[in-house]
């Protein structure tokens, strides 16, 4: 067992290490300037279509409105990633780090545009006639049988990822959150939160996009003024709170209180590398969501799409980052979802904390939704339909499993294999991106 720990630690080091994190900012940049940085200068379309994208389009195809669909693929984003994902990176990297978050989040919008044009341009029935999509048929029906490999790499990278990042890490979070602040032992919240996932996903696409646009919106809403309140409070150290984010993006910052110091370097890792965590750019998964919704454009699909992006780092980790920083508790030596929960705490005495398990539990709650359908469309890829049954039951029945278990070693492999997803799916995007700006041309060329 030892040994096997070490073989992925091994892994998880090279996958996550610096060719990985250039590979997926440099795609990006790639992908930006190929745009013609489009994906930033049309936010603001994207924002409108994602409002009109509310209710099914008479003439499109698809299982769930686009807007369900961009909630979905949130649900799953949205995460512990935007809670402990941030307080690690600021713990490990120092303020900078979350500059470099914002940096791999504004290419991540180009890269997630092209997944979910892509995605949706290469959809294909199944046979229960229901859309599916994805890098794995983009790579299929887009670079052809040759490449065909490509694509089952994908999928079985995601379909095994899914069980550990999607669900029972998610679960055991919620589950030793719930018992820290509120003494819920262990095995209630894995009982209950089986019932209230099996309740959501053996309804498939249409109920989790039905849960997702009613929840997420909400979630993120609340969050965010819980947040808000924070930087009110501590209103006159934001400008402090940025001067510290812009200079320590590029230059040491040495050790004080509880933080051990860090170098340019370690902002650079970290930002990067949980930005992406938080966000899944590159990754492939947004494609996945994206390609049920219904649509009779790729290009206005991406257009929502990259919205996910920006909502999930530009907006809510933001916010996280700068509660953590205005509040000074950066300093204190506690990292993960306690040094969030101690940020809130600070300003909202008594309820902080709590407010920031609620939270964390709702967030993880939508992560293990939306990973579900992930995950049953990579299995589905990979064996046909006949898979989707069992596997629904399979990932209901692992979900009490994550909430006791100790999860370490699932940790560390799972956050491997969610690396290796981002290595079929950036090859796929720069041998396609042509296509992308071929359709992204058309389109505007005609609107």
């Amino acid at each position: 067992m030892e040994f096997l720990n070490n073989l992925v630690n091994s892994v998880n080091a090279l996958v996550w290490g610096p060719p990985m994190l250039v590979l997926i900012l440099g795609t990006g940049l790639i992908l930006m300037i190929m745009l013609k940085f489009m994906p930033l200068t049309r936010i603001g379309t994207g924002f409108a279509l994602m409002w009109r994208g509310r209710a099914k389009g008479d003439s499109a195809t698809g299982e769930i409105s686009p807007f369900q669909a961009l909630m979905t693929s949130l649900a799953a984003t949205v995460g512990t990633g935007n809670i402990a994902g941030v307080a690690t990176a600021i713990f490990l990297g120092g303020p900078g780090a979350l500059f470099w978050m914002w940096c791999t989040a504004l290419v991540g919008m180009a890269t997630k545009y092209c997944e979910v044009v892509l995605a949706v341009h290469y959809r294909e029935k199944d046979d229960r006639g229901e859309h599916v999509g994805g890098p794995m048929y983009a790579i299929k029906n887009g670079l052809g049988k040759k490449w065909i490999w490509l694509g089952t790499a994908f999928a079985i990278f995601g379909g095994f990822a899914g069980f550990g990042i999607g669900n029972m890490v998610q679960v055991n979070s919620m589950a030793h959150a719930l018992e820290t602040t509120f003494s819920v032992p262990l095995w209630v919240t894995g009982l209950g939160t089986m019932v209230i996932v099996g309740l959501v996903i053996l309804g498939g696409i249409r109920r989790i996009g039905v849960v997702a646009a009613s929840l997420v919106p909400f979630m993120c809403l609340a969050y965010l003024i819980a947040a808000a309140v924070v930087l009110v409070v501590n209103a006159e150290a934001i400008p402090a709170a940025f001067n510290l984010i812009f200079t320590h993006a590029f230059t040491p910052i040495a050790a004080t209180g509880g933080f051990a110091g860090a170098a340019v370097m370690a902002a650079i890792r970290f930002g990067v590398a949980r930005g992406i965590f938080s966000n899944e750019a590159g990754l492939g998964t947004a494609g996945i969501a994206q390609a049920a919704g219904t649509t009779t454009s790729s290009v206005r699909s991406g257009m929502i799409g990259m919205l996910g992006t920006f909502i999930d780092t530009i907006i809510v980790c933001s916010m996280t980052g700068l509660a953590i920083i205005c509040t000074g508790v950066w300093t204190s030596g506690e990292s993960g979802a306690a040094l969030s929960a101690a940020a809130f705490e600070s300003a909202m005495p008594g309820i902080g904390g709590a407010l920031l398990t609620v939270a964390l539990v709702v967030f993880a709650f939508t992560t293990i939704l939306g990973w579900s359908y992930f995950g049953e469309k990579c299995w589905e890829f990979l064996v046909g339909t006949k898979a989707i049954w069992p596997f629904r039951l399979i990932w209901v029945v692992a979900v009490p499993f994550g909430a006791i278990a100790q999860l370490d070693f699932a940790w560390l492999l799972a956050d491997t294999l969610n690396g290796l997803m981002a290595i079929p799916n950036l090859i796929s995007l720069l041998l396609l991106s042509p296509v992308v700006v071929k359709l992204t041309k058309e389109y505007f060329a005609r609107s």
